[in-house]
């Protein structure tokens, strides 16, 4: 679907498969009022917003509300280790659970899991086989196939997405295999 994103810089994490340390610094300030006009100029009605870790923002909630309000569909992409209470019950959730090679586990929010519903999905980034057991376990633990939309995604270089898919297939997991389409479109480019 094309869509805008909206990166916001910082992040709290260093997930050891992290795709985008471009974000952990730098960009542009911006006030919430030009953010939304920048958008605005696109002919695009789908936003995401994402980082780094975009609810490290302290106006992260505002800005997700008045693109909401502006009429625009929101998905927020969240590493799951900030809370979502304060975020607006329409916005699209696309919330992590780090997986034990990110070496971020201990960051997982399990209390997140509450603010997930429907339209909302969790992602599993896999970087190994017991990346890929443990995220079953976790899927099968709080019963998630059945509260939101469940995304295996494969660690670029690290899993083969053929073989992710083969496990998923073999073991019967309710779950979306998720590449990262802009790798395969574009390669590794920041601005993509």
């Amino acid at each position: 679907m094309p869509t805008t994103f909206v990166r916001l810089t910082g992040c709290p994490l260093r997930c050891t498969y992290c795709d985008s340390e471009y974000a952990f610094t730098g960009g542009e300030l911006m006030s919430l009022p030009d953010i939304v006009a920048r958008v605005s100029e696109q002919p695009t009605r789908y936003v995401t917003v994402t980082g780094g870790e975009p609810l490290a923002q302290k106006n992260c909630s505002r800005l997700l509300e008045e693109l909401i309000d502006r009429g625009f569909t929101v998905s927020l992409e969240t590493s799951g280790a900030m809370d979502l209470a304060p975020v607006d019950p329409r916005v699209v959730k696309v919330m992590d659970l780090k997986t034990p090679s990110s070496g971020e586990q201990h960051q997982n929010l399990y209390s997140n899991l509450e603010y997930l519903d429907r339209q909302d999905q969790i992602k599993f980034v896999i970087g190994s086989q017991e990346d890929y057991a443990w995220a079953c376990d976790t899927v099968r633990k709080f019963g998630l196939e059945e509260r939101c939309q469940v995304l295996f995604s494969p660690v670029s270089g690290q899993m083969d997405a053929t073989c992710l898919a083969d496990n998923i297939l073999r073991d019967g997991i309710q779950v979306r295999l998720q590449v990262q389409l802009h790798k395969l479109l574009w390669g590794d480019v920041a601005g993509k």
